[in-house]
């Protein structure tokens, strides 16, 4: 069943941030365009969201309107490029991480040491890791979720039927091949911006 975005209720132990104001901003803007909610959201204080596809700069605009909507405190990364003044502040305030993606291997182990020692963290993550057409994925958050411990929800933003998926949860990580191709299945039913440029499986 679809609902409102203001509808959707967030669990107590979510982490909150961000003002009244701008959590109607945030649901006024998506409900404008037409968008609305299916599924419910986890309920930890520790979890990677995984948010897909990912094929436009919309994406990000969508999803971020979704954490002032639910007044969600995330964590997500980002080029470090982009951390620069007087934009870097800002985007570090919205909860951005620099990674550089040259030295990715050690970024996973980071956070997922960050994330096993935080009493609570909430990341917010694209598995493409561009917005080119890539397969395989990107397994980083399978990684970090596995190494801290912490369960996945697989987050789709279908433009089709302009609905926020609020998918299925992957309470432990233990053989990723595998998982992976449940998550290539998940993602296979949510309509991309740019469909073309989302790939779920190698004969696509």
């Amino acid at each position: 069943m679809k609902k409102q975005i203001q509808q959707v209720a967030v669990g107590n132990l979510i982490e909150r941030k961000w003002p009244n104001w701008l959590c109607r901003f945030g649901g006024f803007m998506l409900t404008h365009r037409g968008w609305r909610v299916e599924g419910e959201l986890i309920n930890r204080k520790k979890a990677i969201l995984a948010v897909a596809p990912h094929t436009s700069n919309w994406d990000f605009f969508i999803g971020l309107m979704v954490v002032f909507a639910f007044k969600l405190k995330i964590s997500f990364f980002g080029k470090h490029s982009i951390f620069v003044p007087p934009l870097g502040y800002v985007v570090r305030k919205l909860g951005g991480i620099p990674i550089e993606r040259s030295k990715a291997h050690g970024v996973v182990q980071n956070i997922a040491l960050q994330a096993k020692r935080a009493d609570s963290m909430l990341l917010a993550l694209a598995p493409e890791g561009t917005r080119s057409p890539v397969y395989p994925w990107k397994t980083g958050f399978m990684y970090i979720a596995k190494e801290a411990e912490v369960p996945i929800q697989l987050i789709g933003l279908d433009y089709a039927q302009k609905t926020i998926v609020l998918g299925p949860i992957i309470e432990k990580v233990e053989n990723i091949e595998e998982q992976m191709q449940t998550i290539y299945g998940f993602y296979a039913t949510v309509s991309a911006k740019y469909p073309q440029n989302c790939i779920t499986n190698v004969t696509h």
